[in-house]
């Protein structure tokens, strides 16, 4: 099978453009702000790249990849203005669904941090989530098979550490462990319901 020749880099990404990849984006990822730049910025590098092989001049490149970068904050923030991308919503539902799937909250705000929401965006949704540690914990315990969902002898330390490095604290982490199932069971299915 042949490979087709490269696409041509065509003229450079004008705000219109970088508008209608942002979109585009966003039709098909929830994001931050700071992701949608993100993916903006590499769309502007992978046209300068295939500019330069077209062979176009790599001064002329790098002036127009700069003028597009710098149009990158602007549509970002026009894409804000207009809701399409809010860090407050995706801190909302990556939480719930988060905490819900058995993530602690530890978890939750350092896997906002790392998607670029802010100390104090990632704060409040994680007080606006009803859901308590143990609850989530239960939830993991019951995923892992561990604790009170444990089919047979289990090492408690293990399962501990486990807990431990999912970010749950030792005291949370012992509750969980110790629950009766059927207590274990109704609080994961409370949760699954509502």
């Amino acid at each position: 099978m042949a490979s087709r020749p490269p696409r041509p880099a065509g003229p450079a990404p004008s705000v219109a453009a970088l508008h209608e990849t942002g979109l585009a984006y966003l039709a098909r990822y929830a994001t931050t702000e700071a992701a949608l730049t993100r993916a903006l910025v590499r769309s502007v590098d992978r046209w300068a790249r295939r500019a330069v092989a077209d062979g176009v001049e790599s001064d002329t490149v790098a002036s127009q990849a700069a003028q597009a970068r710098a149009a990158v904050r602007g549509v970002v923030t026009r894409l804000a203005a207009m809701g399409a991308v809010s860090d407050t919503a995706f801190a909302e539902s990556r939480t719930r669904s988060l905490v819900r799937g058995g993530r602690s909250r530890r978890a939750v705000a350092a896997h906002l941090a790392a998607k670029g929401v802010g100390a104090e965006t990632a704060r409040a949704a994680l007080e606006a989530e009803d859901t308590d540690e143990l609850t989530a914990a239960l939830v993991l315990t019951r995923r892992r098979r561990i604790g009170p969902f444990r089919v047979g002898d289990g090492d408690r330390l293990r399962e501990l550490a486990m807990l431990a490095r999912a970010g749950f604290t030792q005291a949370v982490a012992s509750e969980a462990l110790r629950m009766p199932r059927e207590d274990a069971e109704e609080i994961v299915t409370k949760l699954r319901r509502g």
